[in-house]
């Protein structure tokens, strides 16, 4: 049974989190990830592709401008599960929904919520902490979801 003291998180979202989407940043970004389309630096290549200028790998939502984190959503909800005895904390991977492109010069607001937490038993007690991040644009478009799974192992 997952206690309280978890499942009071779940809804709980986050103060958004403003991130800026900038040339260079995208440029460094998809070096890093070894990824070398020129959609990602070439300025006259990305003006003739079909999104008419630089857009961001898949993945990638710009640096964070201002980020405040949050005792109500998943600062909070990582305390209760140390709290609650599962604090051997592991990442259990991320996916993405992608709806539109990033572009160069665009700002992305980011807004994660808790969306579900659940006890997994086997051999030992796991407790499954979901989150899910929306990003909008500066026009208050939806360009892409982010779902990451959290798990906790009883120690």
């Amino acid at each position: 049974m997952v206690p309280d003291s978890l499942k009071q998180y779940i809804g709980k979202v986050d103060p958004p989190h403003l991130r800026e989407v900038e040339k260079g940043a995208i440029r460094r970004y998809a070096d890093a990830v070894g990824n070398d389309s020129p959609l990602y630096y070439d300025e006259e290549y990305a003006r003739k592709s079909r999104y008419g200028c630089i857009v961001a790998p898949p993945g990638f939502f710009g640096w964070a401008k201002s980020t405040i984190p949050s005792a109500e959503g998943l600062v909070g909800v990582i305390g209760a599960m140390i709290e609650a005895g599962y604090a051997d904390i592991l990442d259990g991977g991320m996916a993405y929904d992608f709806y539109l492109p990033v572009r160069a010069g665009d700002t992305i607001v980011a807004s994660p919520k808790v969306s579900d937490v659940s006890l997994k038993e086997g051999k030992t007690k796991m407790m499954i902490v979901r989150f899910e991040t929306s990003y909008l644009n500066q026009n208050g478009d939806l360009v892409a979801k982010a779902y990451q799974t959290l798990i906790g192992r009883q120690l």
